[in-house]
């Protein structure tokens, strides 16, 4: 059998890791732009390619310090269907290992499809156990006619677009929602300016295309899309700050970002809700969205290169 090769590359050829990417996982919506932002997001990454006599078979994406603490280093990894089993995939685990460990990592987190059952096994056969679990739902706007926001009284629900002075007003709901995320507990949402850099202004991030709530002047919750294509676009974050749940603002602002992604002509609505976080699965089961296949969050730990 041929030796299978990883080499770290640089965004010169981003294309033939998206194009494994999207091989593997064809709704994934992989990008190369997208790959060249969660660069800049993070404190470091790397993309590798496994190529066999020259011929790419599989790829993997690590980083540190993207909302994770410090012994925590993020993984993906890919290896197209026919050249599995044949050593590329501990190729490349043993490489992000190499790369996580040198800056620090003691532990990786990957995501696993759940439907993948080979994968699955295979991840842990290696050390790698069950985190969480994030569930896929999906929102066909061809086949919905948008309800009207109905905000509960005193609220009023505008884009960040009409109100870019209210960032900081964001910033304060998302360290309260973020870590209320079952999984997110020890996530790092940073500095203000991080996190504006890194969750707010990436190459998918309209400022039209997230919605605050505000009582007056204070912002008390906002839902933001992301971008994925010309028909397709994901929910990031919705957040509500504690003192001001389960009044139907969420609700509300979920009502406002269908109607304006159906306006703009948008086909499909995607999300991924961890499981243990009901109240955001049941309020996305009332407008309507539908489950497919969701991911396993898996950690484990670094590989040995032997």
């Amino acid at each position: 059998m041929a030796q299978i090769d990883v080499r770290e590359i640089s965004e010169g050829e981003l294309d033939t890791l998206v194009e494994i990417a999207n091989a593997v996982e064809p709704d994934g919506g992989a990008r190369a732009a997208n790959f060249v932002d969660w660069r800049r997001q993070a404190e470091d990454m790397a993309w590798l390619l496994a190529e066999r006599d020259g011929e790419a078979v599989g790829q993997a994406v690590v980083l540190v310090g993207w909302h994770s603490p410090p012994h925590l280093a993020i993984a993906q990894l890919a290896v197209l269907s026919q050249h599995r089993d044949r050593g590329a995939g501990t190729a490349l685990l043993h490489s992000v290992s190499a790369w996580a460990g040198e800056r620090g990592a003691t532990e990786l987190k990957v995501e696993v499809r759940e439907n993948d059952l080979a994968s699955l096994a295979w991840a842990e056969r290696r050390g790698f156990r069950e985190a969480g679990r994030n569930s896929t739902l999906a929102l066909d706007l061809t086949a919905v006619e948008p309800l009207p926001p109905e905000p509960p009284p005193g609220i009023e629900i505008v884009s960040w677009a009409e109100r870019p002075e209210v960032a900081a007003g964001l910033y304060e709901v998302a360290r309260e929602a973020s870590p209320d995320i079952p999984g997110n507990e020890d996530d790092a949402i940073g500095t203000f300016e991080e996190w504006l850099s890194r969750d707010m202004q990436g190459v998918s991030d309209r400022p039209e295309a997230t919605f605050v709530a505000l009582a007056g002047d204070e912002v008390v919750g906002f839902a933001k899309l992301s971008i994925g294509s010309e028909d397709r676009a994901f929910h990031d974050l919705t957040g509500v700050r504690r003192a001001w749940r389960n009044r139907g603002i969420a609700a509300a602002l979920k009502r406002t970002q269908i109607a304006w992604a159906k306006e703009q002509g948008f086909a499909r609505l995607q999300t991924s809700n961890e499981e243990r976080n009901e109240p955001i699965r049941r309020l996305n089961e009332r407008h309507g969205y539908r489950p497919e296949p969701g991911k396993i969050v898996l950690r484990g730990p670094l590989s040995g290169g032997s």
